[in-house]
Order: C-alpha cells, then structure tokens, then sequence
C-alpha cells in the first residue's frame, strides 16, 4: 500500500505546524488518515539528503504515492544559507533532487507571502486584519522575548487566546498555497 508523507520541519509529535495542516486538512475534507507526519527536527537536519533514508527505503519499494516538504523560511538576515522563501526554496529544490523525488513530491514554503520571510505564526498573523496584527506586533515590541522560539510560541499563544472559537481564518487568499500543496497530495 502506498503513503503520502507529509514531511516538516520540528518534533514528530503534535506541533503548531502539524496541527495547522491537519485542520486545514478536515477544512478541506480531505482524509487526514492517509497521512504520515514525520518531523525532521532542526532546519540544518531538514536538508540533510541522508536524514531521509526511510523515504528512500520506501520509495525502493514503491511505497511512496506523493510527498509534501513544509519548511519554514525564516529570515535571510539570520540565516543566508536557507534563510527567506527564495533560498529555502532554491535547497529543497536541490535536495528533492538528490533524493530523486522530482516527480513525487510537492514544496511548501511557511511564511507571510507577502515578505516571503517567517513562520507558521507569520503565515496565520498574515490572514489576520491590520488593526489586529498591529495589535499583536505592539506587544511583542513593547515585551521582552526576543528569540525565535519565544517568538512563534507567544504569537502562536496569542493568536489562539485572541481568537478562540475561529483560530484560523482558511478562506483567507494567503492559505490558497498551502491549500493547493494539500490538495495535490489527493490528486
């Protein structure tokens, strides 16, 4: 039988990242079942060719049907190498070719489409109205965590304690990408 993986950067376990998917997933009524998550922990792992030696076993075996790679493109002013939607773009495309994935997998960069730069938090902080993301961004100005993973957790937090009962807005036209790389995983 054949599997689609979806594969991410972080924990293997529930994430922020994950969650998203699998209610984007249920949004679009497509069968979360079928899915195998497999987190890759850090970015520097994400693009190691030899950290995907199970989905070179299973391709051996034709037990891939589809892929989707999901990475964060974070900054190009923290990080030249993978940093920004270009260059996180530009080694996985690289990557997947090494691995031989070309015809098989699909690419989806997180970030806020319109800087090209961020996370999962930015990408949802993006679907949101000005006046509350100037909300949001003034709290975290005026607040004192300044490293990355204080950052996604508390704009992860306050997303979710700000909007409780619709935490995510999937209608909006900056979920159409991700909406396209799911939807082409049952196509």
């Amino acid at each position: 039988m054949q599997s689609i993986f979806i594969v991410h950067e972080g924990g293997a376990k529930k994430t922020a990242d994950n969650e998203l998917i699998r209610l984007l997933l249920e949004h679009l009524g497509l069968a979360t079942a079928l899915i195998e998550f497999r987190g890759m922990g850090s970015k520097s792992n994400f693009f190691k060719t030899d950290s995907y030696s199970f989905l070179k076993q299973a391709a051996q075996t034709d037990q891939i049907e589809k892929i989707l790679f999901i990475v964060d493109a974070d900054d190009p002013t923290n990080d030249s190498k993978y940093g920004g939607r270009a260059n996180a773009q530009a080694a996985l495309t690289a990557m997947i070719a090494d691995l031989g994935f070309q015809d098989i997998s699909q690419t989806y960069i997180m970030c806020d489409p319109e800087t090209g730069t961020g996370y999962l938090e930015s990408l949802i902080l993006s679907s949101i109205s000005p006046t509350e993301r100037q909300c949001i961004q003034h709290f975290l100005n005026c607040s004192s965590f300044q490293s990355k993973e204080n950052h996604k957790a508390i704009l992860h937090q306050i997303y979710k304690t700000a909007y409780p009962n619709a935490p995510y807005n999937f209608g909006h036209p900056h979920f159409d990408g991700l909406k396209s790389a799911l939807t082409y995983l049952f196509t």
